[in-house]
């Protein structure tokens, strides 16, 4: 007996092993690769089926394993979605990920048997794992102290402390694109380079501030010591938005008293605050507590108007009106309805829908001769006045995917084939045979993500999926060639037929059987926008003219069919995850970070609360300010008319 113990013994951790999901079936799927898919922000995130981050303790997988349990059928193991998606037995985005006859399908097989034995209470164990995730238990959000002023909020906050209008920060090296923006945290190091040019800067901006005198009412007295002392205190409080502490204003007052002449002070005292630190960088968040009012200010103000605080929202933060959410939800209000606003909502649009590539792209000029600077800068002001028209006049923002007009001037018109209107960037609405809508229909849009001879199927996917899905498609393989078999005379071919190597070529037919048919179904239209009935090739004397199959769809999205913009359009306008990724894109843009697991109970907060607003973005844009200083809460009910509250 003793003998059989000691047997049971030696054999217990082999059990062990066997019946742990981390280092039994999860690096079966690990290899698979089913965690590029199956995150909150993967292709597949719409099934709710997420897998742990890669770093995630044993505990955690362990954990998600038995959650697995959500994927099974009791009675039918051998048909459940866990099975039978992975192996390729149902229609499944991914393709087959475990061979059939394998041994890791049958390591696949034996966890669902497992599972499918869990009694009653195990089960409602297993899927607490989920509840849990989704309401962020178990993990903390980032705290961020301090942020970098970006360039574009650095040359509006000089601008309205100084009235320089000089944007010295377009000298300044350029900023690093992260998470498709140039805001973001992780990016704002201050590098030597960007050191002197700041020196620089200030030195600038303070000469040419009292350039042939107090030219712009800086100085609020008559020169005196009394005087130093208060110019000191309140421009201080301008340029840290906050009051200076007692240490601070003595030693500006040093330096001061240090220059002959009382503008030379003043002068010397713009510079040396211009360098600091406390300008340079914008209170986040602080644990000390006299100044928590004005991190509170700071964050509104470059969120709402992308430049410093003004003297009402100093005020507001002074008396303490910001330490409620009814207190920020009324500033917030007050500052949507400034004109800075706009400016502001602009900024965050230029950076999501990507501007820079438009503006720096070219185009095969002999094919393409209507792409001039010109008329990409008149693309991406369209796209700006479709965002803005939503946004502005208070209507639903998924309207920006179903709108079937656009901001039309000259060059736009000669694309789009219609009257040229009577002023610049007048409304138009298009032609119902055109197939265009809202951003979909737009040159911008379809300039953007097309080739400099071509439009680009792959490239349209990609965006679609990326900026307006929040999907992140896995990059290829690094040994992978991405040339495409060349079209001759011979055998001329349409995107889509040359494309079919994707689709067989199991290297390749994961993420493009996801991406290449949503570009498939904007081939109607060409690498500038403009429409086309067929596919042109042009040979060396002759040029092939080639039926289009334009049928696309969104792999993952509910019927989601389409074969136009237009049609597009209102697949996403519909679309839950569509109208999730806007939320996100705009915490992203604000928080300077994509969302942690900590942030997943206020993105669905916020969701909801748009959901519930019509999706309208103003209301979107103050529920954030205020889950931002709230995170657990501190939301009201969300009104049908906010012009009443």
């Amino acid at each position: 007996m003793l003998r059989l113990l000691l047997g049971f013994a030696l054999l217990a951790p082999l059990f062990a092993q066997e019946a742990s999901f981390s280092r039994g079936l999860y690096p079966v799927f690990e290899k698979a690769d089913c965690r590029a898919c199956h995150n909150a922000d993967g292709i597949a995130s719409a099934t709710g089926l997420h897998f742990p981050e890669w770093d995630a303790p044993a505990a955690r997988v362990d954990a998600f394993g038995k959650s697995l349990v959500n994927w099974i059928d009791s009675s039918l193991p051998d048909d459940s979605l866990l099975f039978v998606k992975p192996t390729a037995r149902d229609d499944h985005g991914g393709g087959e990920r475990i061979a059939r006859g394998s041994a890791e399908e049958a390591a696949l097989r034996n966890w669902i048997k497992r599972l499918a034995a869990l009694t009653p209470n195990e089960m409602a164990q297993a899927k607490k794992y989920r509840l849990e995730e989704n309401a962020g238990v178990g993990y903390t959000r980032p705290r961020i102290e301090l942020r970098r002023l970006t360039h574009a909020q650095y040359n509006n906050t000089v601008r309205d402390l100084l009235g320089d209008q000089t944007a010295p920060a377009n000298q300044f090296p350029p900023e690093d694109v992260v998470n498709g923006y140039r805001n973001q945290i992780r990016a704002q190091s201050v590098s030597p380079l960007l050191l002197e040019a700041y020196s620089t800067a200030a030195e600038k901006l303070a000469r040419n501030a009292f350039r042939g005198g107090d030219t712009h009412a800086l100085i609020p007295c008559k020169a005196s010591a009394i005087c130093a002392a208060r110019f000191i205190r309140e421009f201080g409080r301008k340029v840290f938005r906050r009051p200076l502490d007692a240490s601070e204003q003595t030693r500006y007052q040093a330096l001061f008293r240090g220059q002959k002449d009382f503008n030379k002070g003043a002068q010397l005292v713009v510079e040396a605050m211009l360098q600091s630190p406390h300008f340079l960088f914008r209170l986040e968040d602080t644990s000390t507590a006299r100044w928590k009012a004005y991190a509170a200010a700071s964050k509104l103000s470059y969120a709402l108007w992308d430049t410093m605080p003004d003297a009402a929202l100093l005020a507001s933060a002074a008396r303490g009106d910001l330490a409620t959410a009814a207190g920020l939800r009324q500033a917030a209000r007050r500052m949507l309805a400034a004109p800075q606003a706009r400016g502001a909502l602009n900024e965050f649009v230029s950076q999501w829908l990507r501007f820079d590539r438009v503006l720096n792209s070219t185009k095969d000029r002999r094919r393409f001769s209507q792409f001039t600077r010109e008329s990409a800068l008149a693309m991406t002001e369209e796209a700006r006045m479709l965002v803005g028209d939503v946004v502005w006049n208070d209507r639903s923002f998924m309207d920006l995917f179903t709108n079937g007009y656009g901001f039309v001037n000259t060059d736009l018109a000669n694309i789009y084939g219609v009257p040229v209107p009577t002023k610049p960037f007048e409304r138009v609405s298009f032609p119902a045979g055109s197939e265009r809508a809202g951003l979909l229909g737009s040159a911008f849009f379809l300039t953007l993500t097309a080739k400099p001879d071509d439009s680009s199927p792959t490239a349209r996917g990609l965006f679609v999926r990326e900026q307006f899905l929040c999907q992140h498609v896995p990059d290829p393989p690094a040994n992978v060639n991405t040339t495409l078999p060349p079209v001759t005379e011979a055998k001329p071919q349409t995107n889509r037929d040359r494309m079919s190597e994707h689709a067989s070529n199991p290297t390749c037919v994961t993420c493009h059987l996801l991406i290449d048919p949503i570009g498939f179904g904007l081939e109607r239209f060409d690498a500038i926008g403009a429409r086309r009935e067929k596919y042109p090739l042009v040979f060396s004397k002759t040029t092939v003219n080639l039926d289009m199959d334009t049928k696309g769809e969104v792999v993952g999205v509910a019927n989601s069919r389409f074969s136009s913009p237009v049609e597009l359009g209102a697949v996403l306008a519909r679309s839950a995850q569509c109208q999730e990724c806007v939320v996100k894109q705009y915490f992203r843009y604000i928080a300077g970070r994509t969302e942690s697991p900590a942030d997943r109970p206020m993105i669905a907060r916020l969701v909801e609360e748009f959901r519930k607003s019509n999706f309208r973005f103003q209301e979107l844009i103050v529920s954030l300010m205020v889950a931002r200083e709230f995170p657990s809460g501190g939301t009201v009910r969300v009104s049908s008319n906010h012009r009443s509250q």
